[in-house]
């Protein structure tokens, strides 16, 4: 459940992103990632998870996204909402994994657990790339 609603708004974020980003790494983030927001809320959604309705926040961020200019502005408006998206995953997956523990009694629980455990090198590897990308756009 603390990945669906991210996973939507980075979505709808990068899906904004493959017409509107500039910059050829922001571009290229964008393509990946709108990939695997297709993939992970695919996979979420076949295992039953409920979609909720995005908080102010999300919609927030997705109102900044559209309304960005296209060029510089648009990409560091992009890259900052995904490495901020990304670090509450990689937290959220910390966290979640630092209190669940295997339950061979619970099929869901474990299935959480080792999706969370997979996602965790994505998430960090996100953050990663986009502090970088962010780098780049404050140097250009």
């Amino acid at each position: 459940m603390g990945v669906i609603g991210p996973a939507e708004l980075s979505l709808a974020t990068s899906q904004i992103a493959i017409e509107r980003a500039t910059q050829a790494n922001a571009k290229e983030f964008a393509e990946f990632e709108l990939e695997e927001a297709k993939t992970v809320t695919a996979v979420l959604k076949e295992l039953g998870t409920p979609v909720p309705e995005m908080d102010a926040k999300a919609k927030a961020t997705l109102e900044k996204i559209k309304s960005a200019a296209k060029g510089p502005a648009f990409d560091k408006a992009y890259i900052a909402a995904q490495l901020e998206n990304h670090e509450h995953l990689r937290d959220w997956a910390t966290a979640y994994l630092s209190v669940s523990g295997s339950d061979k009694s619970n099929a869901a629980e474990d299935q959480g657990r080792h999706l969370a455990m997979l996602a965790l090198a994505t998430f960090k590897e996100h953050v990663a790339i986009t502090k970088r990308i962010s780098k780049e756009l404050t140097k250009a």
